[in-house]
């Protein structure tokens, strides 16, 4: 099971967003805490060169998982005109061992050249910039503008390439306060800052920032993480790392135990938040039906889709959010040779989508021989070489070879239910599984509880984003994971 990588890769792109903007070309270090840990740390500079100003954040952190520690790092880079026009952009993303990396050139026409390359495996494509976006420099001359009077809101877009979006922040300046730096109190000014993605809901973090408007102190919770960075000095920033065991604070108790899942029709879930006032964003889809309620619970009934038995496969409608789950992504290359043989070799002599897709199914869950939980978040290509994974190995690749036999299919990120894990029983975990669009209905595959013996998706899954498998599809994830209690299950057998 049952971690998100996707979303542990999302943390990471968050943490380099924030508010961190250099003012020299000396490196400013931050020590970086997950629920008190020093676990990593986050540098970050700035050099003007001419016309052009380059801004460069490299953050590193060390985790627990399940007792195998992990190693992860993003070096992104932002490249700006000295009057905050975007020019070009780089990210490096490591992740135990699994490596991407992405350059982009923003034109002048608003359009962009982005080229991606995972798995040893280069995709060039051409995107639309985000309208009014800004990158690092753009963002400091904003925040300098508007300066640090109390009550002064203001509102910008910012694109960052370890999400490819363009994230819409609002800042709003706050009073003076004592804060405590790592033993040293000093006065700060408190900073609200709420980004969201649209229809993707939102993540607020507080900063403290001294006269000149640096961040000394962020603080923001994500995914159940309280997330802290502190200014310090580089020997202290990298020096007794302590991994935080992360798996473990994704955990959410269930009201009661749901055995033999398979056998209902549906379970109706009714989630509280674990604060008055926080809004969760729970989509709606097939397999499950959404309600908000007025007291701000939340009721998602989990009904699964059998699927149509007579649809055929590759598909050919002209639905365009459909077509688009058929397109190769930098982390489902279903172009790729070896993904296309595969695919053919799992769904040969089948003659339908649906039985297409439970043989993906099936195949993807025997396929993945060594399931375990020391890969970093790895595409569908370096599962096809590695053989190796879990949840989300096994979602990817079961979503790229769906894809690369013309049955459009995407990445599911959410919760499912398990009667124990990591010594905790009656739960839900962090989860991630594929859903396949058959007939005129997306029908939920879970290779991974397949090769479990679970059997499959089944109604102890709530979906809470859903995308292509790429790390800023699941931004919603991280703004619902940790973020509400599940107060009741009723039961439709």
């Amino acid at each position: 099971m049952r971690k998100t990588r996707a979303m542990l890769a999302l943390v990471l792109s968050i943490v380099v967003i924030p508010t961190l903007w250099a003012q020299t070309e000396e490196a400013e270090y931050y020590a970086l805490f997950f629920n008190g840990n020093r676990c990593g740390y986050a540098a970050q500079t700035r050099q003007v060169t001419g016309e052009k100003v380059t801004t460069t954040t490299t953050m590193n952190l060390e985790i627990n998982r399940m007792g195998i520690p992990i190693k992860m790092g993003v070096t992104e880079t932002a490249v700006e005109t000295v009057t905050g026009k975007p020019l070009a952009f780089a990210m490096t993303q490591d992740m135990a061992m699994m490596r991407m990396s992405i350059d982009g050139t923003v034109r002048s026409d608003g359009t962009m050249e982005v080229v991606t390359t995972n798995a040893g495996n280069s995709q060039k494509t051409e995107m639309s910039f985000p309208e009014g976006a800004v990158m690092a420099e753009g963002l400091r001359l904003l925040t300098q503008r508007h300066g640090l009077a109390p009550g002064t809101t203001y509102s910008a877009r910012v694109f960052t390439a370890s999400v490819m979006q363009g994230l819409d922040m609002t800042f709003t300046i706050g009073q003076k306060e004592q804060v405590d730096l790592l033993g040293r109190v000093v006065e700060l000014t408190k900073v609200i800052c709420t980004y969201s993605v649209p229809g993707a809901g939102q993540l607020t973090e507080t900063s403290f920032v001294d006269q000149e408007g640096r961040p000394q102190k962020v603080v923001i919770p994500i995914a159940g993480i309280q997330v802290e960075q502190i200014a310090c000095t580089e020997a202290y920033a990298k020096s007794n790392l302590k991994p935080a065991e992360l798996v473990g604070s994704m955990l959410i108790d269930s009201p009661r135990a749901l055995h033999g899942l398979r056998r209902y029709r549906a379970v109706t879930y009714t989630l509280k938040p674990n604060e008055v006032g926080v809004s969760l964003f729970i989509p709606t889809t097939d397999n499950q039906q959404v309600e908000t309620q007025l007291d701000g619970r939340v009721q998602v009934t989990v009904r699964p889709v059998a699927g149509d038995v007579q649809a055929g496969f590759p598909y050919q409608g002209d639905d365009p959010e459909v077509n688009e789950a058929l397109e190769a992504t930098a982390f489902l290359q279903t172009t790729h040779p070896d993904i296309v043989a595969l695919a053919q070799r799992a769904v040969a002599g089948k003659s339908t989508a649906l039985e297409a897709a439970r043989a993906i199914e099936s195949f993807v869950a025997d396929y993945i021989e060594n399931k375990d939980m020391s890969v970093g978040y790895a595409s569908a290509l370096e599962v096809v070489q590695s053989r190796q994974g879990d949840c989300t190995e096994h979602a990817v690749l079961c979503a790229a070879l769906c894809r690369a036999v013309g049955i459009p299919a995407q990445v599911v990120m959410g919760v499912a239910y398990v009667d124990e894990f990591m010594g905790a029983v009656r739960c839900f975990g962090g989860h991630a599984w594929t859903q396949a669009y058959i007939g005129n209905q997306w029908v939920g595959l879970d290779a991974a509880f397949k090769g479990s013996g679970r059997g499959g998706h089944d109604p102890g899954h709530i979906a809470l984003a859903v995308g292509n498998g790429e790390p800023g599809d699941f931004f919603s994830l991280v703004g619902s994971i940790g973020q509400f209690t599940i107060e009741s299950a009723q039961i439709e057998q």
